[in-house]
C-alpha cells in the first residue's frame, strides 16, 4: 500500500523532506553528530567528499575515508530531532520513493553517534571516552510507538523506584547497544558506560541557574544507582532516542562520547575541540578495520 504525500514528505526534487537527501547520497555506514559545525571536524579527514546538503540544522556530507564510503550527519540537539532523522534516513533505504511503498528486502545501516557528554561518577576522569552499552531515556519518544519487544524493563523499574520517580513524568526506557557493532569499536581506551539522556542541559540535568529544580537531589541519586554490577556513567541528551529508534527500524547502532565534563569535581575540558577530534579519529580508524 502507497504511503500518503502527507506521511512521507518529499520535495520537488525528489529528496525527503527534513534531510534534503536522496536515496543515492546516503552510505550504509553513517556518523550522527550533534553540532551541525562537527561534520566538517569529521570529514576534513575524508579522502573525497561526494556530497553536501545542509538544512535548518541537518548538514551532511557523503564521501570516503580509507576507501570506506560514510555519510556524516548532524543532527542538532535532543531525541526530538533523531525522531526525525531516523525515520528519514530509514526512509531513505527502506521505502520506494517513485511507489511510496515499504521495499520487500530490508536494509539495515550502521549508525555511530560521536557525541560530547558529563559524568556523574567522580573515578571517570574528564578527557576520556565512553561507549554507551546501555541507555536510559528519559525523553518520551520510545512511548509513541509499539515498544515493548526492545525494552530492558528490570532496569527501568529498579531506577523507578530508586529515584522515588514522579509519576507526573514520562517513564524511563532502557535499550541496549549493538552488541556486534559495539565489538568493533570497544578497546582499552573506551569504558562501558550506561547513558542518561535527559530532555534539557539546564534543569532535566540538575543545573540551576535562575530556576529552582523540583528534585534537587536528583544528580545524586542517579550516581548511587546499581544495578547488578552497572552503574550509571553520563548524561546527554541524544543516546536512548538512537537507539530505541535504531532497534525498531532493525539498524545497528552504537554512541561513543568525549567526557567534556566531571559533575562531581567540577571539571570541565581545557581541550574539548581537540578531546573531540581524537574520538573522531578513534572512531574513523575503528570503522575501517
Amino acid at each position: 500500500m502507497a504511503i500518503a504525500e502527507s506521511e512521507l514528505i518529499l520535495n520537488e526534487d525528489g529528496s525527503i523532506y527534513h534531510l534534503n537527501l536522496k536515496p543515492e547520497h546516503l552510505a550504509k555506514t553513517i556518523i550522527t553528530v550533534g553540532d551541525p559545525d562537527r561534520v566538517e571536524q569529521v570529514t576534513q579527514y575524508f579522502d573525497q567528499i561526494e556530497h553536501k546538503v545542509r538544512k535548518r540544522e541537518f548538514h551532511t556530507q557523503t564521501g570516503t575515508y580509507k576507501g570506506q564510503r560514510i555519510t556524516v550527519i548532524s543532527t542538532g540537539i535532543g531525541t526530538d530531532n533523531i525522531d526525525i532523522v531516523f525515520n528519514e534516513l530509514d526512509a531513505l533505504v527502506n521505502i520506494d520513493f517513485k511507489t511510496r511503498e515499504i521495499k520487500k528486502e530490508h536494509t539495515s545501516l550502521d549508525i555511530i553517534r560521536i557525541g560530547t557528554s558529563g559524568t556523574i561518577q567522580s573515578d571517570i576522569a574528564v578527557d576520556s571516552f565512553i561507549i554507551s552499552e546501555i541507555a536510559i531515556g528519559f525523553d518520551s519518544l520510545l512511548h509513541f510507538y509499539q515498544n515493548e519487544h526492545i525494552q530492558i524493563p528490570q532496569i527501568s523499574n529498579a531506577l523507578v523506584t530508586h529515584l522515588n520517580w514522579d509519576q507526573k513524568k514520562s517513564t524511563p526506557y532502557v535499550v541496549a547497544y549493538d552488541q556486534e557493532l559495539g565489538s568493533y569499536l570497544q578497546s582499552k581506551m573506551v569504558q562501558k558506560g550506561v547513558t542518561i539522556t535527559n530532555v534539557g542541559f539546564y534543569g532535566p540535568q540538575g543545573r540551576v541557574l535562575r530556576l529552582p529544580i523540583s528534585d534537587k537531589e536528583m544528580n545524586k541519586k542517579l550516581t548511587s544507582f546499581r544495578y547488578e554490577n552497572s552503574k550509571i556513567t553520563n548524561l546527554e541528551m541524544e543516546t536512548a532516542g538512537i537507539y530505541a529508534m535504531a532497534k525498531l527500524l532493525g539498524h545497528r547502532a552504537v554512541s561513543m562520547n568525549a567526557i567534556l565534563a566531571n559533575r562531581i569535581t567540577g571539571e570541565f575540558s581545557k581541550d574539548p575541540t581537540e578531546i573531540v577530534d581524537q574520538l573522531i579519529r578513534y572512531t574513523l580508524d575503528k570503522i575501517i578495520q
